[in-house]
C-alpha cells in the first residue's frame, strides 16, 4: 500500500536505530498510527509511506512502513503546520501563521530562496529572516542526503554526519568520489560504499577503484591500531574486497608510492600521515639525543640534600632514574606498580625547580593528569590542553597543524603508553630546542587507543636513554595488588583463595546480581565506600551478560532507580537520569563548560572524563565532571556520552580508583590477554575484588600472545642512527 499524510505526533523513537511509532494525518482527515524505521521525521513533515496494514494484538491495526519519501508540504494548511512544529528554529505556530498570511502558498520558495523578503513580517528582523532561512535550507538538504544514502543501501541515520562533514554539497562530493564516506562512516560497509561507486559510473577495474581499496585497507588496519600493514597481505586483503587479481593491485601500490599518497619500508606499506608521524618523531628524538646538555653538577649531593627533604631514601636505580633526567635531553623511566616512578617524578621536580628549571608535566587524558597532580602536589595539563590541540588533530591528521609552543626547560608526560604515535608528532613539534623531555609510563599496559606502540618502540629501539625500575618498595610491597599485579605480568599464577588483605577473589555463579551485592551493599559496609564515587566496575568488554551494555543497565537499577523525583531522558535504548554516573567517550573540542562557582569557563571534554547528570530538563542534560565543570549536552552530542557504572579496561587507562570490581568470564581469546588483565588489576588503588572463574583469570594470566603491532617507529630510529653515525 501506499499512504500520503502528515505527521501530527511522534508517540516514540528510538534515536540510535530511528524505529518510530507516530500519529498520521491523511488527506481525508482520518487519523492512523505507523510504525518503522522512520530517520529524520519530525512532527508536520508531509511524507509518502509504502508498506502494508497490520493488527498488533495489544495496540490493534497500524501501517507498517518498509520505505518511505519526505515530501515538502503543498497546501497552505500544510506548510502552516510544518513550520508552526518547531523544526525550523525561531518559528513557532504565531511565526508560521504571519508567514503563511503574508505568502501563501508561495511560503516555500521565499524561505529558500528570497529570505530578505520575511523580515517584511512584524517581529522578524533581517538578521532573524537569514536565520530562519538557512535553518530550513539544511532541513532541506539533510533530507536530500538521507534520500540519496537510502538508494545505495546505506542507513539514513548517518546523514547527519555526512551533513557536518561535507555541507550543502555533500551529495556533489559524494557523486565525484563516493569512496569518502569510508574515513567519515566509521563502520560503514566498504562493499555498500563500492557498488554506489560502480553505480554512479566508476570503472569496476578503475585506477580510481583500486587505489580507494588499498587505502581502504590502511585506513582499517590504522583502526586497529596499526601504522602500517605488511604489503603481502595488503595484496591479498584487496584483491579479495575488490575481486581483481593481485598483480592489478599491486600495480597500483606502485602509483600511488610515484605520487607519495603512501608509503613502503621494511616490506611495509603506510598511509601519508603515518609515514611522515614516525619519521618526524625518529628524527626529532635522535636529534635531541645528540644534543648537548648543560651538566650539572654534584648532582649526587643535590639528591641527597632532596632525599632528606622530602624524607625519602631512594635505591640506587631510582638515582640513576633521576641521574639519566639531568645528563640527557630525553629520558624515558619505565617500570610497574610501586616501583617508585613518582618519587622519581618529585625528586626530579625538586631539584629542578632549587636550579630554577621551569616545569611542565603532563598526561594523554584528563583524568592521568589528574591523578599525577595528586600524587606529585604539582599541577598537570592534558598534552592537548599543553599544546592547545583541537579536533583537526582527529579529524584532518593535518600533521603540519601549529601547536602551541611549550616554553619550558622541562617537560615531563605521564602514563606514556597512552601517547599515539601523530600525539607524539604534536609533542615534539612543541618543544623548543633548550627544553629537556622525560618519558613516564609502563610498557607493559595496554598500548595507546589511536595508532602506533610509540612507548614500547622507544624501550625496543635500545637508543633512547631508558632506565627500568623493578624493585617493589616496602609499603608497596605489602599490596597484595602490587605483588599480584607483578606476578600477573611475569606469567606467574597468583592465590586465588588467599582471603585477606586488598585483593579477593569471588567464584561467579550469578555474576550480574554479585556484582550489584557488592558495589551497593557489601563493600560500602566492609570500608565505608561511596558505591558511586569509590568503587568502578571494570569489564574486558562491551558486550555480554558482564559487557559494559547490560552491567550499565543493571547497575543502573540498583544505584539510581527511578523515582518520581527524579526526571529522565531516553537516548536510543539507554535512559538518561538525573544521579546517574557517566562517562564522556570522544574528544569534543568545542564543548562549553563552566565551573559550579561560574568563576571559570572554558571549552573541551575529553575521551574517559567521568561526571555526574545533575540536571534533565527538555533542552538537554547538564553534567558535572570532577565536581566542578559544568557542561550541557543537547540531543545532537548525546551519542558521546554513556553511561559509566561499568566501563570497559581499556577505557579505564590512566586512572586510579579507590575500589575496582572485575568481572572475569569467558571471552574472546585474543581479548583476554595477559596485558589486559594486567592493566585492570593495577587501576585499583585500596582494594581489589575479582569476580568470575578461576580458570579464565588463569588462562589470561597464561595469554601472552598479544596481538603485535604492525608499526615502523623502532626500524626508523634504528635507520637514522645508523646514518647518523656516519655523519
Amino acid at each position: 500500500m501506499e499512504i500520503k499524510g502528515q505527521i501530527e505526533e511522534i508517540v516514540y523513537t528510538n534515536e540510535e536505530n530511528s524505529y518510530t511509532v507516530c500519529t498520521l494525518s491523511l488527506e481525508d482527515d482520518t487519523m492512523l498510527t505507523a510504525v518503522g524505521y522512520l530517520p529524520f521525521l519530525s512532527i508536520g513533515d508531509v511524507v509518502i509511506l509504502y508498506g502494508k496494514m497490520v493488527n498488533h494484538n495489544m495496540y490493534g491495526e497500524q501501517f507498517k512502513v518498509d520505505t518511505f519519501e519526505k515530501v515538502m508540504p503543498v497546501s497552505t494548511k500544510e506548510i502552516e503546520k510544518y513550520l508552526g512544529s518547531g523544526i525550523i528554529k525561531g518559528v513557532g505556530p504565531v511565526t508560521s501563521k504571519k508567514i503563511i498570511n503574508k505568502f501563501g502558498d508561495n511560503a516555500i520558495y521565499i524561505l529558500r530562496f528570497e529570505p530578505y523578503k520575511l523580515a517584511e513580517i512584524s517581529g522578524i528582523t533581517s538578521a532573524k529572516a537569514t536565520q530562519i532561512s538557512d535553518e530550513f535550507n539544511k532541513q532541506w538538504e539533510l533530507w536530500q542526503i538521507v534520500i540519496f544514502l537510502q538508494k545505495y543501501g546505506i542507513g539514513a541515520t548517518n546523514a547527519n554526519r555526512v551533513y557536518k562533514e561535507f555541507g550543502i554539497n555533500a551529495i556533489q562530493k559524494i557523486e565525484e568520489n563516493p569512496y569518502i564516506l569510508l574515513s567519515v562512516l566509521y563502520g560503514v560497509d566498504f562493499k555498500a560504499v563500492d557498488k554506489m561507486a560502480i553505480d554512479l559510473g566508476i570503472d569496476y577495474d578503475s585506477n580510481f577503484r583500486i587505489a580507494s581499496g588499498i587505502k581502504y585497507a590502511l585506513y582499517t588496519s590504522s583502526r586497529n591500531g596499526n601504522t602500517c600493514v605488511l604489503k603481502q597481505n595488503l595484496l591479498e586483503y584487496v584483491s579479495n574486497i575488490l575481486g581483481v587479481e593481485k598483480e592489478v593491485v599491486d600495480n597500483e601500490i606502485s602509483a600511488l608510492l610515484i605520487s607519495k599518497e603512501i608509503y613502503l619500508e621494511n616490506e611495509k606499506l603506510f598511509l601519508k600521515h603515518y609515514y611522515e608521524a614516525e619519521e618526524s618523531v625518529a628524527q626529532r628524538l635522535l636529534m635531541m639525543c645528540n644534543d648537548s646538555v648543560k651538566k650539572y653538577h654534584s648532582l649526587g649531593d643535590k639528591i641527597s640534600t632532596t632525599e632528606k627533604k622530602l624524607g625519602i631514601t631512594l635505591s640506587e636505580e631510582q638515582k640513576k632514574a633521576v641521574e639519566s633526567i639531568f645528563k640527557n635531553k630525553v629520558t624515558i623511566i619505565t617500570g610497574g606498580p610501586g616501583t617508585g616512578k613518582t618519587t622519581v617524578i618529585k625528586t626530579a621536580i625538586t631539584i629542578m625547580q632549587k636550579e630554577d628549571l621551569d616545569v611542565a608535566l603532563c598526561a594523554p587524558t584528563g583524568r592521568a593528569a589528574k591523578r599525577i597532580t595528586e600524587t606529585t602536589g604539582e599541577e598537570a595539563k592534558t598534552l592537548h590542553r599543553l599544546l592547545e590541540l583541537g579536533k583537526t588533530v582527529e579529524d584532518e591528521i593535518e600533521l603540519s597543524y601549529n601547536v602551541a609552543k611549550i616554553d619550558k626547560d622541562v617537560v615531563i608526560v605521564d602514563e606514556m603508553s597512552m601517547v599515539d604515535i601523530v600525539l607524539m608528532h604534536f609533542l615534539l613539534r612543541g618543544l623548543l630546542d633548550k627544553t629537556r623531555l622525560v618519558l613516564i609510563g609502563d610498557s607493559d599496559q595496554l598500548p595507546s587507543v589511536g595508532p602506533g606502540n610509540v612507548l614500547k618502540d622507544l624501550i625496543d629501539s635500545d637508543i633512547i636513554p631508558t632506565v627500568k625500575l623493578t624493585n617493589i618498595y616496602r609499603q608497596a610491597a605489602e599490596s597484595n595488588i602490587i605483588t599480584n599485579a607483578h606476578m600477573i605480568n611475569n606469567g606467574e599464577m597468583i592465590d586465588l583463595a588467599k582471603k585477606d588483605g586488598d585483593f579477593f577473589f569471588m567464584r561467579g555463579n550469578d555474576i550480574v546480581n554479585q556484582l550489584g551485592d557488592l558495589v551497593s551493599n557489601r563493600l560500602t559496609k566492609y570500608g565505608d565506600y561511596d558505591s558511586m564515587q569509590d568503587i568502578q566496575v571494570l569489564t574486558p568488554t562491551k558486550k555480554g551478560d558482564t559487557g559494559t551494555k547490560n552491567l550499565n543497565k543493571e547497575l543502573q537499577k540498583i544505584l539510581n532507580p527511578a523515582t518520581p523525583m527524579k526526571k529522565e531522558k531516553t537516548f536510543g535504548d539507554v535512559i538518561y537520569r538525573e544521579g546517574d554516573k557517566v562517562m564522556q567517550i570522544k574528544n569534543n573540542y568545542d564543548m562549553y563548560w563552566e565551573s559550579l562557582d561560574k568563576k571559570m569557563y572554558g571549552s573541551g571534554v575529553f575521551n574517559g572524563d567521568m561526571g555526574k547528570i545533575n540536571k534533565i530538563s527538555d533542552e538537554g542534560i547538564e553534567v558535572v565532571f570532577d565536581e566542578e565543570r559544568v557542561v550541557n549536552y543537547d540531543m545532537s552530542v548525546l551519542e558521546e556520552l554513556e553511561h559509566a557504572y561499568a566501563v570497559t579496561i581499556h577505557k579505564s587507562q590512566g586512572s586510579e580508583f579507590p575500589v575496582v570490581v572485575m568481572p572475569i568470564v569467558s571471552g574472546p581469546p585474543m581479548l583476554y590477554t595477559r596485558n589486559l588483565l594486567y592493566t585492570g588489576v593495577t587501576r585499583a588503588r585500596e582494594l581489589l575484588v575479582i569476580v568470575g572463574q578461576e580458570n579464565i583469570v588463569n588462562f589470561m594470566i597464561n595469554n601472552s600472545n598479544i596481538k603485535e603491532r604492525n608499526t615502523g617507529l623502532q626500524y626508523k630510529l634504528q635507520k637514522y642512527m645508523q646514518i647518523f653515525a656516519k655523519m
